[in-house]
């Protein structure tokens, strides 16, 4: 499969309606003057909330109408596919690098980690979110003998790959980099993921409490900030 013309096709469909609350989650965490690299970063959505923050960012990502897309909201964007190629900047140019849902759509996930530290400066922040496959659901279908893949969830037909916290985090310690807090989205918008009591408001908003606070079990994706060692 060609993942460059795969994602064209996408994005030529898809709009800039995203999960606004786990962008958020994101965004927050970056303050003005930061220098930005974010890797994969689509039509340049989340791009813009951290450029609304004060922050400079530049992005890649691997189809080029995404990429033009980006462009478009004024963004200095390069197409690179990494799962063959290196991102096109010098060692330890940016303190601050964001993966965001990304390399769960990688063939090769372990050079798109690889590449976001190398050009992460020691001491810089690391934000990393991924789809949370150990979500008390998908431990549920697994527990019952199931597996099914379902759009918009942690089993999506676009994941490549799979990933838990835990698993994650020994990702980033592997490549020198200490988890320092861990955060949790619980999309509740995914209307088949969800019993529909969850999104009664009481109840939404415990449930949205219990992601936070516990995003290994409740949360349908996981936010990790880390620190590069060495600085």
């Amino acid at each position: 499969m060609n993942l460059a013309e795969y994602y064209d096709a996408y994005w030529r469909k898809m709009g800039d309606t995203f999960d606004l609350a786990r962008l958020r989650l994101i965004a927050e965490r970056i303050g003005p003057g930061e220098n930005v690299l974010e890797v994969d970063c689509g039509p340049g959505v989340l791009a813009e909330m951290m450029r609304e923050r004060g922050a400079t960012v530049v992005g890649t990502d691997l189809s080029a109408v995404a990429v033009d897309r980006a462009r478009a909201k004024g963004f200095e964007v390069t197409q690179v596919d990494l799962d063959t190629e290196a991102l096109p900047f010098a060692g330890e140019t940016f303190e601050t690098v964001v993966s965001n849902s990304a390399i769960e759509h990688r063939f090769f996930f372990d050079r798109s980690l690889d590449e976001c530290v190398r050009v992460l400066r020691k001491g810089g922040k690391f934000l990393l979110c991924l789809p949370n496959v150990a979500h008390w659901r998908c431990r549920l279908w697994i527990l019952f003998g199931r597996f099914p893949y379902m759009r918009n969830s942690p089993t999506d037909l676009t994941h490549l790959r799979f990933f838990t916290i835990r698993e994650a985090e020994e990702l980033l310690k592997r490549r020198g980099i200490k988890v320092l807090e861990r955060d949790g989205s619980a999309s509740l918008w995914v209307k088949e993921f969800y019993p529909t009591l969850l999104r009664w408001p009481a109840i939404r908003d415990i449930y949205t409490w219990l992601a936070h606070k516990w995003p290994s079990l409740f949360a349908r994706d996981f936010v990790l900030v880390g620190r590069k060692e060495g600085g």
